[in-house]
């Protein structure tokens, strides 16, 4: 089955920087389009950054300029690159996986940004 798993997050001052990855398996990840979402507390979850297989990237307006997203088809592994965060930033970060029909989600690492 499809797994994907975070890692990678944890707390950080405002305005530092965190990496976070996520390892994919079970899935033809060359083909697929990965994406970062998020979840803060009492919130709807949203939209970060998507790749596509092509490397073609989507952003979210709130943190364009700030945060990049990268995929390592070698490895099977996209990464979240976050830099100049802010406390807004703080929520818990998905990794998504959607190819053809099937859309799939990691567990989430939580991301602190304290001010």
């Amino acid at each position: 089955q499809v797994q994907l798993v975070e890692s990678g997050g944890g707390l950080v001052q405002s305005g530092g920087s965190l990496r976070l990855s996520c390892a994919a398996s079970g899935i033809f990840f060359s083909a697929s389009t990965m994406g970062w979402f998020r979840q803060a507390p009492g919130k709807q979850r949203e939209l970060v950054l998507t790749i596509s297989s092509g490397g073609g990237t989507k952003a979210a307006d709130s943190v364009k300029g700030r945060f990049t997203i990268s995929r390592d088809n070698a490895k099977n592994t996209v990464y979240l690159q976050m830099n100049s965060l802010k406390p807004e930033d703080t929520a818990v970060y998905y990794c998504n996986a959607a190819l053809g029909n099937g859309v799939y989600w990691g567990q989430g690492t939580q991301v602190t940004v304290s001010s």
